[in-house]
């Protein structure tokens, strides 16, 4: 008789929680799952991202630091749980998701704070004042992705939850795809994305967006 090896013990403990959404959002966005069936990564020049993600998945992993193909310093944190990775493939994860990747299943309850750590990874906001209507203030929110099936998807799951329809555009000469919402519903995405005081995100990018919500009143 064949002697079985040790079960897989995991790092992550495997439980459904705001904490837990915001940190698939983020791996959804920037993270990789390796080939070899148990090494997650996560890579971003923001350091503060990269420990949000540590400290929403109770991990003491060491991030460590390397330059992108470009130059720049970026920040990574790596770490092997098979267990992990195997609840990643389940909710709609793989490796070289890029351009593959369709969907996630995410509890409903928990969509909003998965939406905000992808917002944190892949997402961003703007607004500026009309150069010929003076007094009309533009604001803008996007998400950016290589796949158009994932940004249908989530235009989708966003007109269920919050009745906004938004706009698919394709970058020029590039392979990307961006899912943007204009004022108004860029107010409800915003006002529903931060739905409480003291929620996980990136500091930066909610100060942003709350001085373009003061000026609209």
């Amino acid at each position: 008789m064949v002697k079985r090896g040790p079960k897989p013990k995991g790092k992550v403990k495997i439980k459904w929680s705001r904490r837990f959404a915001y940190a698939i959002g983020l791996l959804t966005a920037d993270g990789c799952l390796s080939k070899d069936g148990r090494h997650i990564d996560l890579t971003s020049k923001d350091k503060a991202q990269v420990m949000l993600f540590r400290k929403c998945l109770g991990i003491a992993t060491k991030v460590s630091t390397k330059r992108s193909g470009s130059g720049n310093l970026t920040y990574c944190i790596q770490f092997s749980d098979v267990l992990f990775y195997r609840f990643l493939q389940n909710i709609g994860l793989s490796p070289a998701k890029s351009k593959t990747i369709s969907s996630v299943s995410i509890p409903d309850r928990y969509f909003l704070d998965f939406l905000r750590g992808y917002f944190d990874g892949d997402g961003c906001s703007y607004s500026y004042y009309d150069s010929v209507f003076k007094k009309s203030y533009r604001f803008y929110i996007s998400f950016t992705s290589a796949s158009a099936a994932f940004l249908d998807w989530l235009r989708a799951e966003l007109d269920g939850v919050l009745n906004i329809k938004g706009h698919i555009g394709h970058y020029r000469d590039t392979p990307y795809v961006q899912l943007k919402y204009s004022k108004k519903e860029a107010v409800v995405l915003s006002r529903r994305m931060y739905y409480r005081a003291g929620t996980l995100c990136l500091r930066r990018k909610h100060l942003k967006i709350k001085q373009s919500l003061r000026i609209i009143g």
